[in-house]
Formats: C-alpha cells, structure tokens, sequence
C-alpha cells in the first residue's frame, strides 16, 4: 500500500476522536450526570492502562522468553526494561510536575498582593496560556496527551501493516482503532462537564479548544501512520506506550480523587462499568484481526 493510501488510513482512524467532543458543551448537566460522566472517563482510560501495559510489555516478554530458550542474551531485556521503566517515569512524574508549575502559577495569580481596589500590583501579572485555565481544562489536556501518545502507538501499527501490504489487517485496525478514538474523545471532554467559575456558572468550551483537544489526542494516529510507513522499531513503540501509560496513570488518579470527594460509590461503580466495557468492547475489533 503506498503513502498516500496509508495517511487516508490514519486520517480515518484519528479523526473519530470528534465524535464524543459535543458531551463537553453540555449546559447544565445535573450532578447525577456530572459524576457518572466523571466515572466514565476513568473506566476509559483504566483500559487504556491496561492496554497500554500489555503491548509494552511484549517485546521483554519476547525477549526473557528467548532468553530462558538461551536463544538470545540479557541485553535485550535490559534495553527494553530500561525504556519501559524510563518511559513510565518520564510519562508520570513529567505530568506531575508541568500540573503543579501550572497549579502555582494560577495560585501566584489568585494571590498576588493589590494597590488597591481591582488594582494590579507592579510586581504582579495576569496568568496567560495554560496557566489561566480552569483546573478541569488543565486536566482535559492531561488526558489528551497521554491519549495522544498511546494514539502514536495506534498509528505506528497501522503504518507498519500497510507498508507489508497486509491490506485487510490495517482496514480492520483502523476500524477498530477507529472505535477506540471515539469513546476517547469522550473521555477527554468529561471533566468539562463539571467546570464551573466561581458563581456556579458552567463553563462552555469554545469549539475551538474542543477541536485542539482533539488534534493533540487524536492527531498522533495519523502521524504514527505516516512514520509506521517507513520506519518500524520495538523499541520506539516501548518508550511511546510507557510515556502514555504514565500520563494516563496521573490522570486517573486525578479523577478518583474528584470521584472520591463526591461520596458515591454506586455511581462511581456505574461509570466505571460503563467505561470499561466499552473499552473491552471496541478492542474486541481490533482483537477480531489476530492482533
């Protein structure tokens, strides 16, 4: 299959990731609703985890299976351990410091000293960018991004089966991949639904950061098909999955945590059912193809 058909493959496979934006405009979502969304999110991406986890830990399984058949040597298993713990910990601990320089910079902001009333000290200036975003934006970026490079991953499959011509594996791994984008897409925008400013208004994302969202989440589809097309390594697809896995990690842990506050379990449990179903459900496409 060449270029030009393998990018029209990833287009497809990331831009579903659409599908599940309009979930974030919603005006007043009832607090029942709220909460459910929120579980959902989490059900998701603890798939998402899972899933990610098992293909990085292929390749060391491979290569300690190989070892214990004395078919190959310790080395490998040392370089993938290493991108496997290094990935995890860049992932995590990355995500972990950018929302706390957030989270500072919007405390700095909040509290800065005035020279009088709505005035703006000389010392003090008005947090911009990221920084000026409500704490459930920040935490839809954090999502997208570690979508985005499990996403990468996606894309780095796709790429590598149109390049060997195995036409009917990349159609189905796109359908499938497909599938997954959607439900991802939902769980990007449902901390948004849950974003009120100081007077209880809810905050309506513009279709402009929705669409952003969206292009960092699902744009690494397509571009991990164009560099699946040319370019195939075990070893990038380890360190892409870890980094992915870490992120995601942070992020659930951030949403138990709204979860947790809110003192329903019942709901809590529902969402999650919800959100790891349909996460099995959408793999079992891609499973369909012997993947």
């Amino acid at each position: 299959m060449n270029l030009l058909d393998t990018c029209v493959l990833g287009l497809v496979a990331g831009v579903t990731i659409v599908i599940g934006l309009p979930i974030g405009r919603l005006r007043k979502p009832a607090p029942t609703l709220k909460l459910v969304l929120n579980a959902t999110a989490v059900g998701i991406l603890l798939f998402l985890v899972w899933d990610v986890f098992s293909a990085a830990w292929e390749p060391i399984d491979a290569a300690l299976g190989a070892l214990h058949d004395d078919e190959g040597g310790i080395g490998p298993v040392l370089g993938y351990g290493a991108l496997f713990v290094g990935g995890l910990a860049v992932g995590l601990l990355a995500l972990v410091a950018y929302d706390r320089y957030l989270a500072r910079a919007a405390a700095r902001t909040a509290s800065g000293s005035l020279v009088g009333p709505g005035a703006m000290s000389v010392h003090e200036r008005p947090a911009r960018g990221v920084a000026a975003w409500s704490a459930a934006r920040r935490t839809s970026l954090l999502i997208a991004v570690g979508i985005g490079l499990h996403n990468l991953a996606e894309g780095l499959a796709i790429g590598q089966a149109a390049a060997s011509n195995a036409i009917g594996l990349a159609t189905v791994l796109v359908i499938g991949f497909a599938t997954h984008n959607a439900t991802e897409g939902f769980g990007i925008v449902a901390p948004l639904a849950g974003d009120v400013d100081a007077d209880g208004t809810t905050r309506r994302p513009s279709w402009g950061f929705l669409l952003g969202m969206a292009l960092i989440g699902g744009g690494p589809t397509f571009l991990g098909t164009v560099i699946g097309h040319g370019f195939t390594s075990d070893a990038v697809s380890v360190l892409f999955l870890t980094l992915a896995a870490g992120s995601i990690v942070y992020v659930v842990a951030q949403l138990l945590g709204v979860a947790a506050r809110a003192r329903r379990s019942d709901l809590l449990a529902y969402g999650l059912l919800i959100g790891l179903v349909a996460g099995f459900a959408t793999d079992a496409i891609v499973t369909a193809a012997g993947v």
